[in-house]
Parts: C-alpha cells; sequence; structure tokens
C-alpha cells in the first residue's frame, strides 16, 4: 500500500474512529484527503472498524459522493432514476456523453470531467436533473447542455 494511502488511513481512524458509526466519517476524512478513497484504504479501515472489507466496499459503492478513483477537476452527475428518467434523461445522458467523449465512470483524457450515474438526487419536481460541481441543474433539456458543460470547458 502507498505511504499516503497508509498514513492518510491512520489519521481518520485515529480522528474519528472512536465514534459511533465511525465508517462514514473515516471514508469522508480519506476522501477530504487524498480527493478519493482508494480500493487499497478497503482493507486497513476494514480492520480498524472491524467490519468485513465487503462492508466497507458496499459503503463507497452505495453513496454516490464517494469515488474508488481520483475524479476529473470537475464531476458531472447525471440522475438515472425513474423520475428524470420518464422526463428525458436518456436524451441528457446521450448529449453529455457525446459532448465530453466518455461514458459513465469516466473521466476525461484531459483530467478536466469526470461522469458519473446518480440513482436520485432527490430533485424529482424538476426533472430530469443533474450536478455540477455541487451545483444542481433541474429541468435540462438537451439544447442546454453545450452551454452548461461550457462552464467546466472555461475553467
Amino acid at each position: 500500500m502507498r505511504d499516503e494511502v497508509t498514513s492518510s488511513v491512520q489519521k481518520a481512524v485515529s480522528a474519528v474512529g472512536h465514534l459511533p458509526g465511525a465508517l462514514l466519517p473515516v471514508l469522508h476524512a480519506i476522501q477530504d484527503d487524498l480527493g478519493y478513497v482508494p480500493p487499497e484504504a478497503v482493507d486497513p479501515v476494514a480492520k480498524a472498524l472491524n467490519l468485513s472489507r465487503a462492508e466497507v466496499h458496499g459503503v463507497i459503492t452505495f453513496y454516490h459522493d464517494f469515488h474508488m478513483q481520483h475524479p476529473g477537476r470537475h464531476v458531472v452527475q447525471l440522475c438515472r432514476a425513474e423520475a428524470c428518467q420518464a422526463m428525458g434523461a436518456d436524451r441528457i445522458a446521450e448529449r453529455v456523453k457525446a459532448r465530453l467523449g466518455i461514458d459513465f465512470h469516466e473521466t476525461t483524457d484531459d483530467g478536466a470531467v469526470t461522469l458519473k450515474p446518480v440513482y436520485c438526487l432527490g430533485n424529482c419536481a424538476c426533472a430530469p436533473s443533474a450536478v455540477l460541481d455541487g451545483q444542481i441543474k433541474g429541468r435540462l433539456r438537451p439544447e442546454q447542455v453545450d452551454a452548461w458543460l461550457a462552464q467546466v470547458e472555461k475553467k
């Protein structure tokens, strides 16, 4: 395991590992430190918190805010839940993928943008919804995608 991962896990467990239900705070601390939760952190976190590797991995992969690979400088999350699907999320997804030249769970070659599917942003009344760098966008239309994504190309 890389020294930076070992150090990050140790710092996180020391800081918040004593709390009840410490897994989420530990994972957040690691991600805050490294920018993601590397796969090699799963085993030491599980051992430190007396959990199985499956439990730790399951939590990381369940919550869309955790990354197991270093994300791009910008993260685009597209809602894939039923309300957004009913309102045209597939067209939005295809437009975003074509514009960025990547698929879900991928990052552009220049490291600028990571595209992630999310299974409900809680913005169902304004479907289809997406998030760009933490900013939610509702009632997104395919014709708005280019201008919306141009924000990250300027940064």
